[in-house]
């Protein structure tokens, strides 16, 4: 654990060296491959929420997939803080292909400024006729101890395999 937490911390500053150090390791096979797994995804796992190619490939996502957003709406499109909102996506694909589906939303800050946040979503498969359909509760909370909600305009954007491919505009209610 301690030295995926190390490798998640290096990979802000150096990405790349982390990606061929794993891939190293990983084909050295001196770790049990299930153990070799979660190092290597729990290692990556900053640099997958930034879209990482390397990172991605790796963890067997391609970031070209000809993967097609159909849908992506929020419900209600423009919620108010403290309120729920659905997120719903709906992915297609010409060909079978893994995704890592995460969903950005860019929160407008009381200073007027503007902060990605990246959520997880779900990882699956799409395919012909197969089409990936994905409904996650997004929670505006009011009250986190975190960081403060802003009304005003807002950006929920997806992101599949590292890539974005579409996106929304929405108001954020006081």
């Amino acid at each position: 654990r301690s030295v995926a937490n190390h490798l998640n911390d290096i990979a802000k500053i150096a990405p790349d060296v982390v990606v061929d150090r794993l891939k190293g390791w990983a084909g050295a096979g001196r770790q049990d491959p299930k153990e070799m797994g979660w190092i290597t995804s729990h290692a990556l796992r900053g640099l997958v929420k930034a879209g990482h190619s390397g990172a991605m490939a790796m963890l067997g996502y391609d970031p070209d997939a000809k993967v097609e957003v159909k849908e992506v709406s929020l419900t209600p499109a423009n919620p108010a803080i403290g309120q729920k909102a659905e997120v719903h996506i709906t992915l297609a694909a010409e060909s079978a292909v893994p995704v890592l589906v995460d969903y950005i939303i860019h929160f407008r800050r009381p200073g007027g400024g503007v902060q990605p946040k990246v959520h997880k979503l779900k990882q699956g498969r799409v395919g012909p006729g197969r089409p990936l359909t994905l409904t996650k509760s997004h929670h505006f909370k009011g009250d986190a101890t975190t960081y403060r909600l802003a009304p005003g305009a807002h950006r929920l954007e997806v992101q599949v395999n590292g890539r974005v491919l579409s996106g929304l505009d929405f108001d954020l209610q006081d």
